[in-house]
């Protein structure tokens, strides 16, 4: 770390050195209105230099250099998403499963600055102005993130330091949009497109089987193999934990699916722990509340979570198990969209539609009962 911060100062440095040398140099040998919109120096400066002080062979060297080093710059770039893509926006359910290959991100991408590059004709001067604003905002952010940090730890001259620097690049940020709209234009657009991309994404596999895996606790283990009657799973709230509750619960079951005396009754309770975490595993806890056996877990996804330990129970009994859950009251469209971004609503008729997609054979899936 210590090296890497070496690094980073004297790249930072050596770039303010130059930055602020070559717009000296250029300033004083260009004439002015070579700078202006169809002058020979407008956006390339240095090369329009190059070319008249030091020759058309090493002007041509340069113009060479420039563009592999905007080249390597851009496969930088391109090797961070190839990163960054495949380790979060699957794990969160914002994009299909083939994003974790390279290849086709790699093609998407292409696409993407093609894409780009037609709308904006290849005219640099617009492209420019996209570039500036995504680096100001970047840089802007992380101003603001370790300014916050400084204020966390309670370092008083960093914090003050840092607040300044984030003053700076948010003033620059904000005057170089007004100057230049086509790059907040450009980046709206990239962002919208890949949240609505995502939001899609995630809705699309909401009714895919997102267990990772089903671990039993011993207590759990001993309270499935304490007989062989088929098991009848009934769905409860994990925030009551009374006999009266379970008990209650238990005769309005009994009463809507006419459940015989002797059937064979345990709980399943699933609280949601972080519903942005597309994928969990489920670490099954078995508990015995005033006489009442249940199934405890916390997981992603009520209905995925209800769907993955019936096939779990089914595969570890033998027995195909029977699920009662209750309609959610409210509005349907109400509960998807608490479905799609929480975890909860719509649980039966998901939970149905997750074990017909893993479960193709009728004869083994666990059945779903709904009053």
């Amino acid at each position: 770390m210590r090296g890497a911060k070496k690094l980073l100062t004297t790249a930072a440095l050596t770039m303010s050195v130059l930055l602020m040398c070559s717009s000296f140099a250029t300033t004083l040998l260009i004439p002015q209105e070579e700078f202006k919109e169809g002058g020979d120096a407008n956006g390339r400066a240095l090369a329009y230099l190059a070319h008249n002080l030091l020759g058309e062979g090493r002007g041509t060297a340069y113009d060479i250099s420039t563009i592999l080093i905007l080249w390597f710059a851009g496969a930088s770039a391109m090797v961070g998403l190839l990163n960054l893509v495949p380790r979060y926006l699957p794990r969160y359910g914002m994009a299909p499963e083939w994003t974790r290959a390279s290849r086709p991100l790699i093609l998407v991408f292409s696409a993407v600055c093609v894409f780009v590059t037609l709308v904006f004709d290849a005219n640099v001067e617009a492209q420019g102005g996209a570039y500036a604003t995504g680096v100001l905002v970047l840089m802007t952010s992380a101003a603001v993130a370790v300014t916050l940090s400084a204020k966390k730890r309670r370092q008083r001259a960093a914090f003050l330091y840092y607040l300044s620097t984030t003053l700076i690049f948010g003033y620059t940020t904000i005057a170089n949009i007004f100057e230049r709209p086509d790059g907040l234009r450009i980046s709206l657009f990239l962002i919208g497109g890949v949240l609505s991309l995502s939001l899609l994404s995630r809705a699309l596999r909401s009714y895919e089987l997102r267990i990772d895996s089903v671990n039993f606790d011993p207590s759990a283990l001993a309270l499935l193999a304490c007989s062989s009657k088929p098991l009848n799973l009934i769905a409860h709230l994990p925030d009551n934990f009374n006999a009266a509750d379970y008990r209650e619960k238990l005769s309005r079951e009994r009463w809507a699916h006419n459940l015989e005396a002797d059937a064979r009754i345990i709980f399943v309770e699933i609280a949601v722990e972080d519903p942005s975490n597309f994928s969990s595993e489920l670490m099954v806890h078995g508990l015995d509340e005033g006489g009442y056996q249940v199934l405890s877990a916390s997981g992603s996804s009520v209905a995925n979570s209800i769907a993955a330990l019936s096939l779990a129970v089914r595969d570890m009994t033998g027995q195909v198990p029977h699920i009662y859950l209750d309609w959610a009251a409210g509005s349907p469209l109400k509960n998807y969209i608490a479905f799609a971004l929480f975890g909860q609503g719509q649980i039966a008729s998901t939970v149905h539609e997750v074990l017909r997609r893993a479960e193709k054979t009728l004869q083994h899936r666990p059945v779903v009962h709904v009053s």
